[in-house]
């Protein structure tokens, strides 16, 4: 069953999602602050992590950044407010959604299984194929550019695949969320302009100046044309 790593410091939410998650069928190690969390990433390996963005000592912001940048392992984060600031942020460092406190376990639950669908989803294609300088390998799930493989988070990948299966198409955020995210999904644009944001940084020369994932003002995204 997935394995969850949970990284919270309010015991009395701690447990009680600890518990739920468990009786949901899933392993939990759960543990209350982001050092406890980033040492046990060296001896466990979690399907997803559930972080809460406001811990004592190295905050969620940080913890998420650093586990971003060792690999990509889906995150979750657990913000107190429904805030704009550090929705964003915390979408900015890496995180792959969101749940707003007090997080329902039925809400979390659902989320969990859409981002661990997202990181397993196979795709038809066999064929590589090539943009410019990007080559993507459906059926290997692998993107490189100029050769080199190119490290991208599971909603990452999933949105430059939706995107470039129909190169010069525009899609909105509201389909982007249907589609990578999860069907039907009722979510945040800011997921996908966060996702894009990353994606950009890592598949473009200037993400200032976006070759492949270009913004079409006032309706949304599009591959190409390049």
């Amino acid at each position: 069953m997935p394995r969850v790593l949970l990284i919270e410091d309010d015991e009395a939410v701690r447990e009680g999602l600890s518990l739920a998650l468990t009786y949901q069928g899933h392993t939990v190690d759960a543990v209350r602050t982001g050092e406890e969390g980033l040492e046990l990433l060296g001896s466990v390996t979690p399907d997803v992590v559930v972080l809460d963005l406001m811990l004592p000592g190295v905050d969620g912001f940080e913890v998420c950044r650093r586990i971003r940048a060792g690999g990509d392992l889906p995150i979750i984060m657990l913000t107190a407010r429904n805030d704009d600031i550090d929705v964003v942020a915390g979408l900015e460092a890496g995180a792959d959604d969101y749940v707003a406190k007090p997080a329902q376990a039925r809400v979390l639950e659902a989320r969990i299984r859409a981002v661990l669908r997202r990181s397993t989803a196979s795709v038809a294609e066999v064929v590589a194929e090539r943009h410019g300088d990007l080559t993507i390998d459906r059926e290997g799930l692998v993107v490189t550019r100029f050769g080199r493989p190119v490290s991208l988070a599971p909603t990452e990948l999933r949105l430059l695949l939706e995107l470039s299966s129909s190169p010069g198409r525009v899609m909105s955020r509201q389909q982007l969320l249907s589609s990578v995210w999860d069907q039907g999904y009722l979510g945040d644009s800011r997921l996908v302009d966060a996702c894009v944001q990353r994606l950009r940084s890592k598949i473009e020369d200037d993400p200032a100046a976006p070759v492949y994932v270009q913004t079409v003002r006032g309706f949304g995204y599009r591959f190409g044309p390049l």
